[in-house]
């Protein structure tokens, strides 16, 4: 994979999305910290819908930090796990109202020692509060990163340091959501929209899959070889280097 290639994955994205804010809804950034923990294996369409009554009955970090837990637990109940989520959500309010004077952290280390807090949550308060310039990789970004050729790994840590690496700076915080968006639009995980994708003639999985299915043998429409055409399209883009 090539610098060069990744740049223009990059803005063939951009060119295609314009999304800009999170798809979590919020209006606090303690807000945002909530849905970002609630959304750990959950779609966000869920994650909005519970918050949109959760943040009414808890108007405040007070409340939240204040809650009792079995009644938490309960006004999340269609969010998975939700008694872990309720405790952590209780637990990092408190340390936010009593360590942090109730105002949010940028610091991703100081994000990460609140219960419940990842990498991932963290990154998504540093990029849509802070405009942090950070990858933020969930299911979507590690699914399409890795048919793009964009990274090789499976471990979300590994795939977010390998889109830094390859990604300008100025695209980072966009191209998750634009990762998002094309993952749930056309590059689904089970029947990926491959024919209708803007991306096809630089996305390795598209071409490997075109060659996997036989078409090695075949022309294209100017009467090359397909593997021919594939060959110079993997040296072009870098699909052979790491």
């Amino acid at each position: 994979m090539t610098k060069k290639r990744a740049k223009q994955i990059a803005e063939l994205l951009d060119g295609n999305y314009h999304e800009t804010k999170s798809y979590l809804n919020y209006n606090k950034p303690y807000e945002l910290l909530i849905a970002a923990m609630l959304s750990a294996q959950c779609t966000d369409d869920r994650v909005n819908k519970v918050t949109a009554r959760l943040f009414k009955k808890y108007p405040d970090i007070e409340s939240f930090a204040g809650a009792n837990q079995n009644g938490l637990s309960k006004d999340i109940y269609e969010i998975g796990f939700h008694n872990a989520k309720a405790k952590n959500i209780i637990l990092a309010m408190q340390m936010l109202k009593d360590n942090f004077g109730g105002e949010m952290p940028s610091d991703i280390e100081e994000l990460k020692k609140m219960p419940g807090v990842g990498r991932k949550t963290a990154n998504v308060i540093r990029a849509h509060i802070f405009d942090i310039p950070c990858v933020i990789v969930d299911t979507h970004v590690g699914r399409v990163s890795r048919r793009l050729g964009l990274s090789k790994e499976t471990d979300p840590e590994k795939v977010e340091y390998d889109l830094m690496k390859l990604l300008p700076g100025e695209y980072w915080i966009k191209a998750n959501l634009q990762m998002i968006a094309h993952g749930r639009k056309v590059c689904k995980a089970q029947k990926p929209l491959c024919g209708e994708c803007f991306l096809g003639r630089i996305c390795e999985y598209d071409l490997r899959h075109l060659l996997d299915k036989g078409m090695s043998s075949m022309k294209t429409g100017n009467g090359r070889p397909a593997k021919e055409v594939f060959d110079n399209i993997k040296k072009e883009y870098g699909f052979d280097k790491k």
